[in-house]
């Protein structure tokens, strides 16, 4: 007998047992009443028990059998964009999710070209430090200055002969440099929301509904990012996804009283240190010990260590965006991500997830 019928037969001998018992109890109310009128009003009563039990023990035997199948239940997974070492193993713990329900579950996930586009028609959308690269609030001089450091870093950021270790100095080098020149720049905070709408930041197809999902379900969002987290929390501002479910953890910029920036707040966050953090934030994670499945999204090898601050981790379903170099990190990215999406510029693939979890 396979899965299906079983959880069929479950979910019926559930119905069947909670109709009996509620039976028995009606039966004993009715026999001690002497009028009719009662007698009608516990029969009426019993009738809508022996219903609910019934709609409880098929709903629960239609959870049973969402553990779906990749291929045949969601079509989201047969698009060529989507890469899976071990498709068993995800349905498993897709199976997991599903069954922990929304009570279970939380979001861990990175920002640029994760939650936003990597490029649009063929053009390369900025990240949040692009975003103020590219805009007037900075001299032509300090412009070429940042996009000299990052042709410099970049490409050992995503050098797959590199390992973490011997990337990481490069990264905090770069992004102290880079920091400085901001600050020279004695950027004004009031501009921030102008310089985002003027921008060519856009935020990955279907967006809305996975915020707005996770918003009505109250399922809390961590949004763990290397980028500048003033920059990040007005993309999504403006975007009208900013809910109170929301937590960004980011290089916060330090303003003087006239709005000046003057530095930046805390330690330095750069793609390969959120292990670090992660563990800095675990206080968040111990407020929601009970919510012990994860769905964590990435585009890069660091960004696999942002759940490394949760402690109770029952399932946890990792994504990653593989949108540079290809040929050469793809077999890596499959070795680490469970689900790996190649060049997607879409939240199709979580987007479908979470339609059968919550």
């Amino acid at each position: 007998m396979d899965r299906t019928a079983v959880a069929r037969m479950g979910a019926v001998a559930s119905a069947s047992v909670c109709a009996l018992v509620g039976g028995v109890v009606l039966a004993q109310y009715i026999f001690t009443m002497k009028k009719k009128t009662a007698c009608m009003q516990a029969l009426r009563l019993w009738t809508l028990l022996a219903t609910y039990a019934v709609a409880v023990g098929q709903n629960q035997g239609q959870k049973n059998q969402e553990c779906p199948k990749l291929n045949a239940q969601m079509p989201e997974f047969q698009k060529k964009t989507v890469h899976i070492k071990d498709p068993g193993r995800v349905e498993e713990i897709i199976c997991g999710l599903i069954k922990g329900g929304a009570a279970k579950l939380q979001i861990i996930t990175d920002f640029d070209m994760t939650l936003s586009r990597f490029s649009y028609n063929g053009k390369r959308c900025p990240t949040c430090h692009n975003i103020i690269d590219n805009s007037k609030l900075i001299t032509e001089e300090c412009r070429k200055k940042l996009l000299q450091l990052k042709e410099t870093y970049y490409a050992i950021e995503i050098d797959p002969a590199l390992t973490i270790e011997e990337k990481y100095p490069y990264m905090v080098e770069w992004y102290n440099k880079s920091h400085a020149l901001l600050i020279e720049q004695g950027l004004q905070k009031d501009k921030f929301a102008e310089i985002v709408r003027e921008s060519d930041v856009m935020l990955k197809e279907g967006y809305e509904n996975f915020f707005d999902k996770l918003s009505e379900h109250n399922i809390p969002v961590f949004i763990f990012s290397a980028g500048i987290g003033d920059i990040l929390e007005e993309v999504i501002h403006q975007a009208g996804v900013y809910h109170s479910n929301v937590k960004v953890v980011s290089n916060f910029m330090d303003f003087d009283e006239n709005g000046i920036l003057k530095g930046f707040k805390g330690e330095l966050i750069h793609v390969y240190n959120k292990h670090d953090g992660a563990l800095k934030n675990t206080e968040y994670f111990k407020q929601l010990k009970d919510n012990s499945n994860i769905i964590l999204l990435g585009d890069s090898q660091g960004d696999l260590s942002m759940a490394d601050g949760v402690a109770n981790v029952e399932h946890i379903l990792k994504i990653g965006y593989l949108n540079d170099k290809v040929d050469e990190l793809l077999e890596k990215y499959m070795d680490s991500y469970d689900i790996v999406l190649v060049k997607d510029e879409s939240l199709e693939v979580a987007n479908s997830i979470l339609q059968k979890i919550l």
